[in-house]
């Protein structure tokens, strides 16, 4: 039986039935797009926290410490790092980090362990209710707006904002240096640098090692280089060692010592320029003068900058920091800056001033949280009141510094580099006071003892009579 036609109904043209599939799938692709906008939107939502630290380096750390002391609530703090850790002692990486055996490793070396406090590893977040956010890396700040954006386009809202990012150290490459992006030349600020340069001891055993500086970095990783058994010489530009904080008479003891260890030395030059091997390994490192010395490993020590490069034009600066007060509030409202970042007035000495050292980034942290917490209870804070320290430890050498390196300096104790306990220091006189004093090998109370003297400032009327009395005129004080 054939099918019956209405001749009332007209077949549906072609075109209609195109049209009507085409809008159907534009409806289709609309709602698949609507979808996306709408997932995309709700994972790149905001997030909201009170209290905002940015860095998780030691100053981030030790500020999530204090906040939880003061009583901070859960989801209240977030800590902000784009390293993959939860913030570390930093000076471990120059130190024990290094060695060949016994090294340190996390979570031993986890904040707050280096000022002999508990070590905050990351359940300790998770159970004091603070969101440790780590491996990001914000690319723009708006402090009108109090927002931070990440690279990968995630916004974070505070109320309060801690800056604690720290410094970055300055690279050759920064200067045009040639050949010195060479696989083997290494710079040590985070733990990825540090893990990058224990597998090159490893892989170049007795090898050849240029350490280009004479500050911490040098004296430190020249040291940790030795004890490894690699064959090391340490380059810098000045007449001598840690020119910053040592004297001529200080370094002299230093340069000795570590020539005696087998650490060759080589001043008033510097690392022009390096050849590599066909392997993009560092091969050579032409100095200044003219010299080629072989290398297979060169480690970086020439100094660091404060990260600040976020804020710029948006909050006040000086002496290359972000200036602040006793408190470390910045000139934006609800904002703080801590740290390597943070141009302070230094009460002691009624002056600015910015300082890279571990202690104080520790005690500024502190500082700006009780401040942020007094001022939403109502209360008071005293202002900071810092006396600069200063210290390192190497082979078996350990030494300690004490306020102002300025003025007339004068030697006690015996600075041979040969004598045993190798036990001297200096102070320094300024106005007929006693501003500043170091110490190498001292007991835990001769360093007591030197730190009171810097910050009592005694008088001081003769340099002959205070270099006799050494650490008897600490003592008295």
């Amino acid at each position: 039986m054939r099918p019956t036609t209405n001749p009332n109904i007209a077949a549906p043209p072609i075109f209609s039935l195109f049209s009507l599939c085409l809008a159907l799938s534009c409806s289709f692709f609309a709602l698949r797009f609507i979808d996306r906008r709408s997932t995309n939107s709700i994972s790149m939502a905001e997030k909201h926290f009170k209290y905002i630290a940015l860095g998780g380096g030691v100053s981030g750390g030790y500020a999530a410490r204090e906040f939880a002391k003061q009583g901070v609530q859960p989801g209240e703090l977030a800590i902000i790092s784009k390293e993959a850790v939860a913030p570390y002692e930093r000076p471990a990486l120059s130190k024990a980090y290094l060695f060949p055996e016994g090294t340190a490793r996390l979570p031993g070396f986890h904040v707050c362990v280096g000022s002999g406090g508990e070590r905050l590893v990351p359940d300790w977040y998770k159970e004091k209710g603070i969101e440790l956010i780590l491996s990001t890396e914000i690319v723009k700040a708006d402090l009108s707006s109090k927002s931070l954006t990440s690279a990968s386009g995630e916004i974070f809202k505070y109320d309060n904002l801690v800056i604690a990012t720290g410094s970055t150290v300055i690279k050759l490459s920064d200067f045009g240096v040639q050949g010195a992006d060479a696989k083997n030349i290494f710079y040590l600020r985070e733990i990825d640098d540090a893990d990058k340069l224990v597998e090159a001891i490893k892989t170049k055993k007795n090898g050849k090692v240029v350490l280009v500086g004479g500050g911490y970095i040098g004296l430190e990783l020249s040291a940790a280089m030795r004890v490894n058994d690699l064959d090391v010489t340490m380059v810098y530009p000045e007449p001598w060692c840690m020119p910053r904080l040592f004297t001529a008479d200080i370094a002299k003891f230093y340069e000795g010592y570590y020539t005696n260890k087998g650490v060759k030395i080589i001043k008033g030059t510097v690392a022009a320029g390096f050849s590599s091997h066909d392997n993009g390994e560092v091969k050579e490192v032409q100095l200044k003068d003219g010299r080629v010395l072989a290398a297979d490993i060169v480690v970086v020590g020439v100094g660091g900058r404060p990260l600040t490069a976020l804020f710029k034009g948006q909050v006040a600066e000086e002496k290359g920091g972000i200036k602040t007060d006793g408190f470390f509030k910045t000139s934006v409202p609800d904002v703080y800056a801590v740290g390597d970042v943070a141009t302070f007035p230094l009460k002691l000495y009624g002056e600015l001033r910015r300082v890279e050292h571990v202690d104080h980034a520790r005690k500024s942290a502190e500082q700006a949280v009780k401040a942020i917490k007094a001022s939403e209870e109502g209360k008071a804070v005293e202002e900071y009141d810092y006396l600069p320290y200063f210290y390192s430890r190497a082979f078996d050498l350990s030494w300690q510094f004490y306020g102002d390196n300025v003025g007339d300096a004068v030697l006690f104790g015996d600075n041979d580099p040969a004598s045993s306990p190798h036990k001297f220091g200096s102070y320094w006189i300024k106005d007929g006071k006693v501003v500043g004093a170091f110490l190498e090998s001292g007991t835990p109370e001769e360093n007591k003892a030197i730190a009171k003297v810097a910050r009592v400032q005694p008088p001081a009327d003769s340099l002959e009579q205070l270099s006799k009395e050494g650490l008897t005129f600490a003592s008295k004080i």
